[in-house]
């Protein structure tokens, strides 16, 4: 029976992680996740002011 080359004997036939270099992100990831970070930010900062409101009692 033959051996794949994707396991490795010395370690009881566990298979082969593949190398793991990083690649430098392309461009147009980099502005989709500060669009998304930027979009997060806003949300949340809206979101505490809401929360601010609701727990301070009105001054009418």
């Amino acid at each position: 029976m033959t051996q794949s080359r994707d396991f490795d004997d010395k370690d009881g036939g566990a298979p082969k992680a593949p190398p793991t270099r990083r690649q430098p992100a392309p461009q147009r990831d980099v502005d989709r996740l500060e669009r998304e970070a930027a979009a997060l930010r806003e949300n949340l900062r809206r979101r505490k002011d809401q929360a601010r409101a609701r727990a301070k009692p009105s001054a009418d």
